[in-house]
């Protein structure tokens, strides 16, 4: 019997680019996406883990190149653009998930070094590498763009406004170039992370991470990487073809709830 749908779930064959690859949100990106059959490049400062990370999705049959590379360094991102596409073809898919945290106060001794470092690496960075690897998306006119922002872009924490301004940036960014790109094929959609299991969150004792998860997330506990991924998968699909500038938050319900 014939499929009664018309719209494709599959992401096999298509080249998709990852940042901050190399760990937690990231990682499990290129995980997901390789075992859906893209051919992935792993992108990330640290060169250790992009080695790892490709061995790991080579190890499992999948196809993967490793790129080490500062997002912050915007020269850099248009040689890795054209890498990528030399050594996997043309890119289909960009993941913009390279990103850093600080806790800042408006009047500490570091903040102008925060805020040029933060909105360099987490905002910054974003509009770069899409410019660079735009031609590539736009050449079939089904390209896809996943930024990955915050709950922090859609609300705010005390002492952290050049993180809070940054992934408010990448809200904006995205919602901006979904309306500029979207006439020509390619979607442009934000997913914004609670709280989650990472390297980020790995300083934060234990028995804190519950009592917030108690009082402030429906489900009660932190979420894993790859509930992120999927998320990010899901939006990279070619069957995602009409959502364009969503931001959708992935934290369990934290945002929906009022107390």
């Amino acid at each position: 019997m014939s499929r009664l749908t018309k719209l494709s779930r599959s992401i096999a064959g298509r080249t998709a680019l990852v940042t901050g690859a190399a760990s937690g949100m990231g990682r499990a990106t290129a995980h997901l996406f390789a075992d859906e059959g893209a051919k992935v490049a792993v992108a990330d400062r640290d060169e250790a883990g992009v080695k790892t990370v490709v061995g790991e999705i080579e190890a499992a049959g999948g196809t993967a190149a490793g790129f080490p590379v500062d997002v912050s360094d915007f020269e850099a991102l248009t040689a890795l653009a054209s890498d990528v596409r030399d050594q996997l073809g043309p890119i289909d898919i960009l993941v913009n998930n390279a990103g850093v945290s600080a806790m800042s106060p408006i009047e500490g001794p570091d903040y102008a070094e925060q805020w040029d470092r933060v909105l360099a690496i987490n905002l910054g960075a974003q509009a770069h590498l899409i410019r660079a690897c735009l031609d590539q998306l736009l050449r079939n006119g089904d390209g896809r763009i996943v930024n990955i922002a915050s709950t922090e872009g859609l609300g705010a924490t005390a002492a952290a406004s050049p993180y809070t301004a940054s992934k408010h940036g990448v809200v904006g960014l995205t919602r901006a170039l979904a309306v500029e790109l979207g006439a020509r094929g390619v979607t442009v959609n934000a997913v914004c992370p609670g709280p989650i299991h990472t390297g980020m969150t790995a300083v934060i004792p234990d028995d804190a991470k519950a009592k917030f998860a108690r009082r402030r997330v429906p489900l009660r506990r932190y979420g894993d990487p790859e509930e992120v991924a999927q998320m990010t998968l899901a939006l990279a699909l070619p069957a995602a073809s009409y959502t364009n500038g969503a931001i959708i938050p992935v934290d369990g319900g934290m945002l929906a709830k009022n107390t």
